[in-house]
């Protein structure tokens, strides 16, 4: 049973898409996951996280690997926090094993990617997205990120496949606020902004919450923008968005997400830091150094004890 959530956010409104931890000899560390995962929702206020995503280094991580670490975390948090399991892959075929295995594992939602790489036509997206709904019982948010992906999911697909009534909901990392507006005016599909540096600007049209890649070191500070946004207190939200620039600048802007994240945790002396799997690459000391830089300056504080001697 999902926790609680309220119609108009049916994932809750803060979530973040996960680093998965690894141990040294490239094992995953599903005890840090779980570490990660219960400071990230006891401590950052997040109300659900999502498993296997890209930024979790999904494409590197097993079927077996991607069941094991969704348990680890729902066993974690799931009762006290949304789990939406990444499912998405660019066969139709593996996406639904992955949705039915994120079912069994206890997972509260689904997030599915448009699929990658072999850029199918509209009509491949919407039998797509529909055999995965149809696979299980549980509420699907779409992930439309034509950057990666290589095609969008246009405004007419999003119409149409919303009349699904298990699709429920839209990560947007495509930036068209304008289009998502119309799509948000005529069905039920949540929007949660899939890209930190446009978290705000979705919030002014219409958006439930964010999927956050920088909520792994300022969770908190993105939910009181949100509350601060719900209550009418749009200058207070300002000011948090304009305050956290340099931290979304430093993660977002600069290198591969997961490098970044990974990098900032170890600043931090969080769980979830450490070694990324090939091709990734752990971020240099000068990326480091400007981390640390920026983290400082976005209000968020770095403990001398951990950070590496090649940043000082």
């Amino acid at each position: 049973m999902a926790p609680s959530t309220s119609t108009d956010a049916p994932f809750g409104r803060m979530l973040t898409a996960m680093v998965t931890p690894f141990l040294p000899d490239g094992g995953v560390d599903y005890d840090g996951a779980a570490r990660l995962a219960t400071h990230l929702v006891d401590e950052r206020r997040h109300d659900g996280l999502v498993v296997n995503g890209t930024t979790g280094e999904s494409p590197t991580t097993s079927d077996d690997e991607k069941q094991k670490l969704l348990r680890a975390v729902i066993e974690a948090v799931g009762d006290r926090a949304v789990i939406i399991g990444g499912a998405g892959t660019n066969h139709t075929e593996h996406t639904l094993q992955l949705a039915r295995q994120a079912e069994t594992a206890g997972a509260h939602g689904l997030l599915v990617v448009t699929p990658y790489y072999n850029k199918p036509p509209q009509e491949g997206l919407i039998r797509h997205f529909t055999a995965v709904a149809d696979s299980t019982g549980l509420p699907c948010m779409l992930y439309d990120i034509p950057g990666r992906a290589g095609v969008p999911i246009q405004n007419d697909t999003l119409v149409q496949l919303a009349e699904h009534p298990r699709i429920i909901a839209v990560k947007d990392a495509k930036g068209d606020l304008f289009g998502a507006s119309r799509v948000m005016a005529e069905t039920d599909l949540v929007w949660y902004s899939g890209d930190d540096v446009l978290n705000l600007p979705w919030l002014s049209v219409g958006a439930a919450g964010f999927v956050s890649v920088v909520g792994h070191v300022v969770g908190t500070e993105l939910h009181e923008m949100i509350d601060a946004h719900l209550a009418g207190e749009h200058a207070r939200a300002l000011e948090i968005h304009r305050r956290l620039l340099p931290v979304v600048a430093a993660i977002m802007t600069r290198t591969q997400g997961a490098i970044a994240v990974k990098a900032a945790l170890n600043l931090l002396g969080l769980p979830g830091g450490g070694p990324l799997r090939a091709p990734l690459v752990e971020a240099g000391p000068e990326f480091v150094a400007q981390l640390q830089e920026d983290l400082a300056n976005g209000g968020v504080k770095v403990s001398e004890v951990a950070i590496p001697e090649v940043a000082r």
